[in-house]
Formats: structure tokens, sequence, C-alpha cells
């Protein structure tokens, strides 16, 4: 991500010396003028360059560092995209709109930080299968995913407030989908731990692990190695009573009737991969020895493996996280786009195949890279299962 801005801002400072040769340099505006111009350029622009320099530098990937460093990009964001609006506009010689699309962009901006960024949605999906036992129809499940602690702005009162909103929905089952933490474990504190131990439903909570789970993003991996990070984390969770099966399945009964629920955790080995659009990465251990004649419910961080674990028989309703629709999308009706689109071929929402099966990506909690979402909200999921 990290090197998009980086591309993004040498355009833009391209932009810079087009727009300063062409209407400043010509000008009587001053040499103050002309030296406020060049140092506001230089600052922002230089903004996501020394972000990455002090990335590449640091022994270590600390929560903190993360937290600096995500904030210095949205104030990037905030300098830089209303003036690449406004150059373009200057470029189609309709200066009087550059500057008004540059206010909308720098209010979007804002907004998508303060509103955006806690404007909860509920989305109501109703998934219907002949495979489901009478027993379970009806099950409202409440999934949500990408909570990314360690970046939360004030996260006590956005986890206070995530809890109390799920409880509203009176569901049977709570399912996270990863991405907890951030960093490392050391995230999910007593507070957290105090907060979040209070989701509670018939079925219980169950949580999946992400990347951002399994430690990859530590770069001192001598003094927190990935394995002692994704066990803390696990044992935390299960101190606060969520199950965990980690590339297990668990067997759920209700009035006598049976279904499955297997997690797919994220392999720290494919870390580079995250982002592809096919993970080669070995599943079938996770449903080692499940007959596939049972209704199988699925979590899966990345979306990518969807296809696999159907060509396995299993995932009857497939959910995952992890693609936050990049925290950005514009909705327009049913048609929706984001960056996203561009990288994944499923990215937000639901998705059916020929053979019954569904697949829902809930767009997430938290936010990474920048704290802001435009469009792409954070999301609570109530999924009710139909026979």
């Amino acid at each position: 991500m990290i090197w998009i801005v980086v591309l993004f801002s040498t355009v833009v400072a391209l932009l810079d010396a087009w727009f300063y040769r062409r209407h400043l340099h010509r000008q009587t505006a001053g040499v103050l003028c002309r030296s406020l111009f060049w140092g506001l350029c230089l600052v922002s622009d230089l903004l996501p360059v020394v972000v990455a320099v002090t990335a590449k530098l640091l022994p270590d990937n600390s929560t903190g560092m993360m937290l600096v460093g995500m904030w210095l990009l949205w104030g990037f964001q905030l300098l830089v995209a209303p003036r690449f609006v406004y150059y373009l506009f200057r470029l189609l010689h309709c200066p009087r709109l550059g500057w008004v699309g540059a206010a909308a962009v720098f209010g979007l901006l804002l907004w998508g930080t303060t509103c955006g960024r806690t404007r909860y949605v509920i989305r109501e999906v109703e998934v219907q299968s002949d495979r489901l036992p009478s027993a379970f129809d009806g099950l409202r499940i409440v999934q949500f995913s990408d909570l990314h602690i360690g970046t939360l702005v004030r996260p006590q009162r956005e986890m206070e407030r995530l809890v109390r909103t799920i409880h509203s929905l009176h569901p049977d089952l709570i399912l996270f989908n990863g991405d907890l933490i951030n960093i490392r474990y050391t995230e999910l504190d007593s507070a957290a731990m105090r907060i979040l131990s209070g989701l509670r439903a018939p079925l219980g909570v169950v949580s999946n692990l992400g990347n951002h789970d399994t430690g990859v993003y530590i770069k001192d991996s001598m003094s927190l190695p990935v394995s002692v990070n994704i066990d803390s984390l696990c044992a935390r969770q299960r101190r606060m009573g969520w199950r965990l099966p980690d590339n297990a399945t668990e067997y759920l009964v209700r009035a006598g009737d049976t279904i499955t629920l297997t997690g797919v955790s994220f392999d720290p080995a494919l870390s580079k991969a995250r982002h592809d659009r096919r993970i080669p990465m070995e599943i079938e251990t996770a449903f080692a020895g499940v007959p596939t004649s049972y209704y199988n419910i699925t979590l899966s961080h990345l979306p990518q493996l969807w296809e696999r674990i159907r060509e396995l028989g299993y995932g009857d309703l497939t959910l995952s996280g992890h693609v936050h629709a990049m925290q950005m999308k514009l909705n327009l009706g049913r048609w929706s786009f984001s960056p996203a689109r561009l990288m994944y071929r499923r990215w937000s929402g639901r998705y059916d195949d020929e053979s019954g099966g569904t697949l829902y990506i809930n767009d997430g909690i938290g936010y990474v890279g920048w704290p802001m979402r435009l469009g792409a909200y954070p999301e609570i999921t109530v999924i009710t299962l139909k026979r």
C-alpha cells in the first residue's frame, strides 16, 4: 500500500512543477507566495517517503509507530488529494470548478475520518438452503471482522459501542472473521479483553485468525516469534470465552440437529500472497474427517479461498473479511466501486455460486493505512439462515 501512495505522491509532485511553471512562475505573486507554495508541496509530497524510510530503518514495527504512520498518511491525503483534483480541473481550463472540487475532496476526507470512521452499517442478509436442518431454520448469525484494535482512535469507547450494537441484534451465534489486532497480541490488553468478553450468544462467540493476528508484521521476530504471538493471542481470546477452531471443525447441535463450523486460519508463510487472486494455501486439514452431508459454515479471513473450499464440498456459507473494500467505496444503487475491485475478484458483500454456496465478505470495523472510511463504513452483518 505504501508504494501506491509513493507513486501517487510522485505524480502530484510532477503536477506541482507543472502548475508552478505554467501559472505561478510568471505571475507577480511575490517571493513569499512562491516560497509558501513550494514549502507546502515539499512537506506534503515527502510525507509518504518519510513514513516508508522510517518503517524501513526502525528495528521493529511498534503499535505506536504504526499509529503515527497512519495519521501521517492521512495528513498526506488531506494535503495532496484536493490539490490533485484542482490540477485536473486546471488542465481542463476550469479553475473555478477546480476550487469547488478541491474543497469537496477536503471536506470528504475530514468527514471520513470523523463521522465515516464510526458510522456503523448493519446489513441484513438471508441465506436459504435445502441442506439446512429444520432446527437451524431461522438461526441469526452476527458477523463482524477486522477490528484492528491497535489502530482504533478511542479503543475502549469504540469497542463498548460495538458490543452494545451486537447485543441489540439478539444473535444466536456471533462470528468474528479475523484481524482482531494490528501488529502484536499485547494490543488485546486487559481493558479490551474485559469489553469483548461481554459478547454473548446462545451458541457462543467463534473467532478466526487473520494475517494481522499472526504477527507477520513484527520485524523483530527474535523478541516475539510468530508462534508465540499466535499462541498468546489465542490464549487471550479463549480467556474471553471465545472459541477458535484453528484449522479445525466443530459440531453445532440444536434440538437434535447438527451443522458444522470450520475455521481456516491464515498461514503466516503466505503473508506476501495475501492479496493474490488465488492463494496456494493447504486447507484440507481443517475439514479432515468431516462428512460433507452436514450443512457447513466456514470462517476464512481470506475470501480468495472460497473456490477451494467449495471444491472440497464445504462452505454452504463462507464468511470472510480482510479487504475492508479498501475503506473507500462509491455506492450507486446496487452498483458499487472501490479500488479493491481492481485487486480482488470478490471484495465486498454477497456472492452465490451455481451449486448453492454463498460467500459473504464483511467490510470490517477498524482501519489500516489511514484512520478513515468513505462509503465502506464499519459493518455488522446479520445473517439469517432459512430452509
